[in-house]
């Protein structure tokens, strides 16, 4: 995707090659167009990643992966663009009204595994924004997304979440690579761990303990 001359694909552009994001001085409209185009990087983005995934069953979502896309514009730019934007964050954040599903987790997460920084950012200007609130409801949505920040995830059916093999290996993976240890020493997640490592478990993660359920722990005495 070369430079566009457009703020909105040249930020997914740099945001993607080198992980940081240029603030313009104002904030544009989004055309048509753009997220044509952004839909089509996104793709192609996809289709290269789809080598991890070893599945050729989960296809792209356009609409997540650009709803997420200006999301992690919007947010990025609301970091110093606060003029009169007040009313506009329901418009400029909306929230998720698709169907929260893998090839959507997978899609939105092409963007939305930079939102957790832009929290931190936003969180260290002002704890009280408004804002805030918004993009912490969309990362514990889309919490693949956020393995390894701070978010809290309550009332998660892991053995439900983690039920599709290929995203099971894509979550286990992203704990182990970001040392995710408030996610690694949650019980259930910490068995699938320790029968992925198997014998190796110290070549991976040698810090990593192994944790017993309460009740197991009882059976045991």
């Amino acid at each position: 995707m070369p430079e566009s001359k457009s703020p909105f694909l040249d930020t997914l552009f740099l945001l993607r090659k080198e992980e940081c994001i240029t603030i313009f001085t104002n904030l544009q409209e989004i055309s048509e167009k753009e997220e044509r185009d952004a839909a089509d990087y996104f793709e192609a983005e996809f289709e290269r990643e789809r080598l991890e995934f070893l599945s050729d069953e989960i296809r792209f979502d356009k609409e997540t992966a650009v709803w997420a896309a200006k999301i992690v514009y919007h947010s990025a730019q609301l970091h110093l663009i606060r003029e009169n934007t007040a009313k506009d964050l329901n418009k400029l954040i909306p929230p998720f009204n698709g169907k929260r599903n893998i090839p959507a987790i997978l899609s939105a997460d092409l963007s939305l595994r930079f939102l957790p920084e832009v929290i931190s950012v936003l969180h260290s200007a002002d704890p009280e924004d408004p804002l805030l609130g918004m993009l912490e409801t969309i990362v514990r949505q889309f919490h693949y997304s956020a393995i390894g920040s701070d978010v809290e995830l309550e009332h998660i059916n892991w053995e439900e979440e983690l039920r599709d093999s290929a995203y099971r290996k894509l979550y286990l993976e992203r704990i182990v690579e970001r040392k995710s240890y408030k996610l690694a020493e949650i019980p259930y997640i910490n068995q699938l761990l320790m029968a992925e490592f198997g014998l190796h478990k110290d070549v991976f993660w040698k810090e990593l303990k192994t944790v017993i359920e309460e009740n197991e722990a009882k059976d045991r005495i």
